[in-house]
């Protein structure tokens, strides 16, 4: 594997993904609003733009083209579809054979045997009020990780619990189900969801699997592993 895709590039996960997949070598482009190109600056010219609303089909098509994987997050803004959008243009476009890595939150179940913490529904309970602002729509994000559920695609589903800012601890354990005991902490650092993300392009045992991730130094994890 050797050129990916980061769409949403701009994000501060997309630059995380961005400082590891070039640290690993990968020749990396990607996709982000016209308006957020500068913050990219610091990667000079290691890097390719191409400016454009992630839902952009003909701008999804172009990026991806040639593109051994594609790391995507999807972003539940507007209600415009912005996150299905996404999906689908990515699912369509991308080169056969590529290895697709979606992330998501924590609220995503690919089996529907997920149990969630009353936090989770709380935060999903605000987010559904939050729709009338027309500023998220969090139902697009459960039409997109549907779509992607339906694809015979080589896809991943990374589901992240809560994040913080912070030096690497290494990447991140994961399971199947939310209410696995292992991911009881419910954190993890941001630069190690990247991680994670573009760790799974080459992870076969990934493929077709929506792992829900933890730190792997938090007191779960490592009461887990004990």
């Amino acid at each position: 594997m050797k050129r990916i895709c980061i769409i949403g590039i701009s994000g501060k996960l997309g630059q995380y993904m961005t400082e590891h997949a070039l640290k690993m070598g990968y020749e990396v482009q990607g996709v982000c609003r016209p308006e957020s190109v500068g913050k990219l600056a610091r990667f000079g010219d290691r890097i390719k733009i191409f400016p454009g609303r992630t839902n952009d089909r003909e701008v999804i098509r172009k990026a991806v083209e040639g593109c051994d994987g594609v790391l995507t997050v999807l972003v539940p803004w507007g209600v415009d579809d912005y996150a299905s959008g996404t999906a689908k243009a990515v699912l369509d476009f991308a080169d056969p054979g590529a290895r697709l890595v979606f992330s998501c939150g924590l609220h995503i179940s690919m089996d529907g045997q997920d149990r969630f913490s009353w936090k989770v529904k709380a935060a999903l309970v605000v987010a559904r009020i939050a729709r009338i602002t027309r500023l998220v729509d969090i139902e697009d994000q459960y039409r997109a990780t549907d779509a992607i559920f339906a694809s015979n695609r080589l896809w991943t589903v990374v589901r992240g619990p809560d994040l913080e800012e912070g030096e690497s601890q290494g990447l991140p354990v994961w399971s199947h189900h939310a209410q696995d005991d292992v991911l009881a902490s419910k954190l993890v650092r941001r630069t190690d969801f990247a991680l994670f993300m573009v760790s799974a392009l080459t992870d076969d045992t990934l493929v077709h699997q929506a792992p829900a991730i933890v730190s792997r130094v938090s007191q779960s994890a490592v009461a887990h592993a004990a």
